[in-house]
């Protein structure tokens, strides 16, 4: 029978695939951006005309509409802001600028409005920016997608109106339009957007392929796996935005602080202007000074220098494939000073072969029968030993019977009724209830090769062993070297794999502190144990198994590609690519914002301190206390947009390695 893919014709482009380009905002396009030019040329129009004292009915309606242009906004925000009993320090310049007007300091009020207007205009560009390295994740999704009809005809549609269990055909070159799974054809799908891998990997029959992953040389009929609105990319796109609107303890308590200090600042202004007016200072100094302290004494630069570089560093990394759910695990990260690490799909790539079938004798099984009976009852299971014995009896075409009453408990196996016999499998540890001198034999020889043992039950009577192995990632020792240099410790590594395997991977990559043969809760209190000395624990994993701990560490962090959807979504942060080496790199990227956050603060404090002693020991001019307010709060901003930039991800520590204050291994 004729596939629906030898009907089609061949594309008639072969050019190379298009890359994606993130879409940059314009300036022009945000509204605060068009205030604050329309309020800058009105008052460089009505500069030289007052300087060259033209008539006031000239210079006068151009200066009364640069407080409108730039000041009507932040005002009207500041007054519902006030109406829900919130003192607003923008509305607190307005009033300022207005109160230079009201005692003649026309110029020097429309200075105010149009700086103030400006730095409003670069916070709105910047925090623009960082929206924008978000929204672009959505343009390596197509927007498109050919849909396949059941009377064999085709249609294009907006890939947000498909559905699970749509076939889509996806031809040579284009990208794929939802995640789903290869019905028919064979490929090589670039899928380094999503994962991060290098080369084209393989796809044929049952394998999964992404949205926005790029199709190479073969047809492939894909149907809908998962909800377009659920895919990889879209889930990336919404866990960034989702950490983007959230706001990290520092910022929460600078918040509450800053309340009491408005309410506070508008006391000592109000003292400002009273107490020398009652002793015989003119109306007009004692308002000017008064106004001046307000401008200089209101925490702009304060409030805005921690959401900036945790924003930035958030932004960063989702670039890079490391998700961040919120500012507070952004801010969690750089905290961490211990690191526990799980075995399989962690520092292994999570895809183990099958390397011994072993039937135990006297059960008559040979290994293809061995092998289907496991199979069989392994094939609903999402863990990567599972996945590796389906793949070894799919390469070997045995047909694999429908496992009923499955059930699956972490940490201990799989079991099920196959052809009518009950078929368990785990770690012999787990699922044997005594000790069986053959079994073993058969066990101690395969782990002592460094091979992870499974062992087969067959109506409660052991039937054989298999043995599997799983390759070391490539950048697994260089991690723990860094992670060991940013934390002051060696990692730990904690997996419900056997204690020789877990030592043999644990000398290759130098971790000594290892805790083998461990179920969920055992995980979890070996965590809890650390935290209760102290520690600030990231533990990293990818399994089911996982998910406890991963919710009791301080911070705790998935490996996206084996991953499963439980560890997704109970990690702080997600390695989408499934980089390794990008785990010490985005918590070095979380000390450097905390860092440049502390700089932040210190600048602020300083500008405030010296322009409120300035005024209040001497006469600071208006205009240079508008200038020295507003250019620490463009300071501030522009200083935690650095992690922007690409060579931020690179360096994140590049002044220096931040070290957490922790001893030795223990």
């Amino acid at each position: 029978m004729s596939s629906v893919l030898d009907q089609r014709p061949a594309p008639t482009t072969t050019g190379p695939r298009p890359v994606p380009q993130r879409r940059r905002t314009r300036a022009l396009a945000l509204p605060e951006a068009r205030w604050a030019l329309a309020a800058l040329v009105l008052f460089l129009i009505a500069l030289p005309l007052k300087l060259l004292d033209a008539p006031v009915g000239v210079w006068a309606p151009l200066l009364a509409t640069t407080y409108l242009t730039g000041g009507w906004e932040p005002g009207w925000q500041g007054l519902k802001a006030l109406k829900d009993k919130t003192l607003d320090v923008d509305l607190l310049m307005v009033v300022a600028a207005l109160g230079a007007a009201a005692i003649g300091q026309v110029l020097d009020g429309a200075l105010l409005i149009v700086i103030f207007a400006t730095s409003g205009a670069l916070e709105a560009v910047a925090t623009a920016r960082t929206a924008d390295s978000v929204r672009g994740l959505l343009d390596l999704a197509p927007t498109t997608a050919t849909r396949l009809l059941p009377d064999g005809g085709e249609e294009t549609v907006a890939v947000e109106d498909l559905k699970v269990g749509d076939i889509i055909l996806v031809r040579p070159g284009e990208r794929v339009g939802a995640d789903g799974q290869v019905l028919d054809g064979a490929s090589d799908v670039d899928q380094a957007t999503i994962t991060g891998e290098p080369l084209p990997v393989a796809k044929q029959v049952g394998d999964e392929v992404f949205a926005g992953t790029v199709n190479g040389t073969g047809a492939l009929r894909v149907r809908v796996e998962r909800d377009p609105a659920d895919s990889v990319i879209a889930r990336i796109v919404k866990m960034v935005e989702e950490a983007s609107e959230t706001k990290a303890p520092t910022q929460l308590f600078i918040e509450k602080i800053e309340q009491r200090y408005s309410i506070g600042m508008v006391i000592a202004t109000l003292a400002v202007f009273t107490v020398p007016f009652a002793f015989g200072s003119a109306l007009q100094p004692a308002l000017l000074r008064a106004m001046t302290f307000m401008i200089v004494a209101s925490p702009c630069a304060v409030v805005l220098s921690t959401m900036p570089p945790l924003l930035s560093a958030i932004a960063n990394a989702g670039r890079h494939g490391v998700l961040a759910k919120s500012a507070v695990v952004m801010e969690r990260l750089g905290q961490v000073d211990a690191v526990a690490l799980d075995k399989t799909g962690t520092l292994t790539e999570g895809t183990p072969r099958v390397t011994d079938i072993r039937p135990l004798p006297g059960t008559g099984l040979t290994d293809d029968t061995l092998l289907t009976l496991a199979a069989a009852a392994e094939h609903p299971s999402e863990h990567p030993l599972a996945r590796a014995v389906v793949d070894a009896a799919r390469e070997r075409r045995l047909p694999l019977p429908e496992a009923l009453d499955f059930v699956s408990v972490p940490g201990r196996g799989v079991s099920g009724t196959v052809n009518g016999h009950t078929i368990e499998i785990g770690s012999p540890a787990r699922v044997l209830p005594s000790p069986v001198e053959v079994v073993q034999e058969v066990v101690e020889g395969l782990e002592d090769a460094g091979r992870t043992a499974v062992l087969v039950l067959c109506d409660g009577v052991p039937a054989g062993v298999i043995g599997t192995a799983d390759r070391l990632r490539p950048d697994a020792a260089a991690t723990v070297a860094a992670l060991t240099e940013l934390t002051g410790r060696t990692p730990a590594l904690l997996t419900g794999d056997n204690e020789r395997a877990a030592k043999h991977l644990a000398e290759q990559v130098g971790i000594t502190d290892v805790r083998a043969g461990l179920l969920p809760q055992d995980k979890v209190a070996a965590v809890r144990r650390w935290e209760s000395e102290g520690r600030k624990v990231l533990v990293v994993g990818d399994g089911v198994n996982d998910a406890p701990a991963l919710a009791a560490a301080h911070t705790g962090i998935a490996m996206g590609k084996a991953g499963s959807d439980l560890a997704l979504e109970t990690a702080d942060a997600v390695v989408v690519r499934d980089e390794l080496a990008a785990i010490p790199t985005v918590a070095s990227l979380s000390r450097a914002a905390r860092r440049l956050v502390v700089q932040n603060l210190v600048v602020a404090g300083v500008f405030i301190t010296a322009l409120v002693t300035w005024d209040l020991i001497a006469t600071l001019p208006l205009p240079l206390g508008v200038a020295g307010h507003e250019g620490s709060t463009v300071i501030v901003g522009l200083n935690g947009l650095r992690l922007l930039r690409e060579a931020a991800w690179k360096n994140p520590l590049r002044g220096g390695t931040a070290r957490a204050n922790a001893p030795a291994d223990s």
